[in-house]
């Protein structure tokens, strides 16, 4: 398409002039962005509003607000993180002196996905802008109205930094056949393969945030009531549109009877007795995923909730007692259900998870140090959270990503920094006194005995004589 051609070419074009590189450009535009966030945080939240049923609090929690600490974080250390980092130099290369420095990628491509269609767009376009580099933003069609926001206000606070490609499958995918230095893709496992595959055409590096079934496990030593507000509000927030929500909990029988009573309990005080009527309650995003989530809930046993309005699509929060082979445990659900599986205790419930893809989250309510170390030990998940689904979001200290199905690559922070960035490295040696004669030919006797001093330091080789000495081979 001629107008996404020329969209990526203008962005090449700015990058290519060499005004992003400087720090205050770079920090100009985390003002900017941040200016955006605060000045139109109505209508983002209005927007939000009508694509996904998010209460004006939780738009503000988990998306204005989290972009606009992400950029103020970015902001304060910016500086910082971009100074040039030295680096010693063999004997054999001084004198000289080598560091490390971040520099640029060029144009990065950033697709978000409709759940958190503000959040998961703007905070990796924040570490883009903060790295040096122009920016193609492709929202999600799912999210119109925050897609149709976003297209209007970022021309006018970030232009020529950022550019917008509204639509859906052909524009994406005219995008892909583009080259780009980075693209950066959330969303999940099909649709990443196929970013993945375009990416190899141009060699482009693939940053993918995906998803996967983030488990919780309980047992007796954790307090179950507070145990369970905290799984509901991970669980139901975003009408459990959320990719790091717990998918599935596990405990053993004698712990899940008194949970799901106090899953219920927490249910009531987060949302209500009826959901509908609660402003605090999100809806799913479209009629295909309704559908979705329906044929799950109905492809199981519910036990609690279950209640459904196709026409505003309310779907109320539900547990369900899933039995071996439902769809519900095969595949995310990425909406309102919250399946509990019995296991006979902590070996089971870590052999289950080792059984199936590895997470993008694992969550432990626990106060048993062993069953903290086990876990620790003996699993593998993009974050591993103790007593709190979700909220490792919001430290910005910490990287964001997941490993193996659930993701590839890490942002938030430095870590979006340097993601975003090539640390190059750079050797400064002048040339006098030029000691690399000694290791230009042709090669004497006296050369080669200096060489061998150089390249095998004398600790190496006195390693050797000591395991000599005793009779090691």
């Amino acid at each position: 398409m001629q107008t996404v051609a020329a969209t990526v070419a203008r962005a090449r074009e700015v990058f290519d002039s060499g005004t992003t590189r400087p720090l205050a450009w770079r920090l100009e535009q985390l003002r900017s962005l941040r200016r955006m966030l605060i000045e139109r945080r109505r209508e983002f939240a209005a927007a939000l509003a009508d694509d996904l049923g998010k209460h004006e609090t939780e738009a503000q929690l988990t998306e204005i607000g989290f972009v606009t600490a992400e950029a103020a974080h970015l902001e304060k250390h910016l500086e910082g993180w971009l100074r040039p980092r030295p680096v010693s130099v063999p004997v054999a290369v001084q004198p000289a002196k080598a560091w490390t420095e971040l520099t640029p990628l060029g144009v990065v491509l950033v697709i978000g996905p409709w759940n958190y269609p503000l959040q998961l767009l703007l905070a990796p376009l924040a570490g883009a802008l903060a790295a040096g580099n122009t920016v193609v933003l492709k929202p999600s069609e799912h999210a119109p109205a925050t897609s149709a926001a976003l297209a209007r206000w970022i021309p006018e606070y970030l232009p020529g930094a950022a550019e917008v490609v509204e639509g859906g499958i052909p524009e994406t995918t005219a995008l892909l056949g583009l080259r780009f230095d980075h693209i950066f893709f959330t969303g999940g496992e099909a649709a990443a393969k196929v970013v993945l595959r375009a990416a190899a055409e141009h060699l482009t590096p693939v940053t993918l945030e995906l998803g996967g079934k983030s488990p919780a496990y309980v047992d007796s030593s954790t307090d179950l009531a507070k145990a369970a507000k905290r799984i509901a509000w991970g669980r139901f927030m975003n009408a459990g549109q959320t990719c790091v929500a717990p998918d599935y909990i596990l405990a053993t029988e004698e712990v899940l009877v008194p949970l799901e009573r106090e899953l219920v309990k927490a249910i009531a005080a987060l949302f209500g007795s009826d959901s509908a009527q609660s402003a605090s309650y999100g809806r799913i995003v479209n009629d295909r995923h309704f559908d979705r989530v329906a044929a799950l809930a109905d492809g199981s046993t519910v036990v609690h909730g279950g209640e459904r309005d196709a026409a505003s699509r309310h779907f109320a929060p539900t547990l369900l007692r899933p039995a071996p082979g439902d769809a519900v445990l095969g595949e995310e659900i990425f909406g309102p259900l919250l399946p509990m599986v019995p296991v006979s205790g902590r070996d089971e419930a870590i052999r289950t998870i080792n059984a199936g893809a590895k997470p993008l989250a694992l969550y432990v309510f626990s106060n048993d140090a062993g069953t903290r170390r086990a876990f620790s030990e003996q699993t593998s998940s993009g974050a591993l959270c103790f007593d709190v689904p979700a909220a490792h979001l919001t430290v910005p200290g910490l990287p964001f990503g997941g490993v193996g199905n659930s993701g590839m690559g890490a942002y938030h922070g430095e870590h979006s920094l340097r993601t975003f960035s090539h640390e190059r490295s750079t050797l400064s040696k002048p040339h006098w006194p030029d000691t690399l004669e000694l290791i230009y030919p042709p090669y004497t006797k006296a050369k080669h005995r200096i060489i061998s001093a150089l390249v095998a330091p004398a600790g190496k080789l006195a390693g050797r004589k000591n395991r000599k000495k005793r009779g090691e081979a």
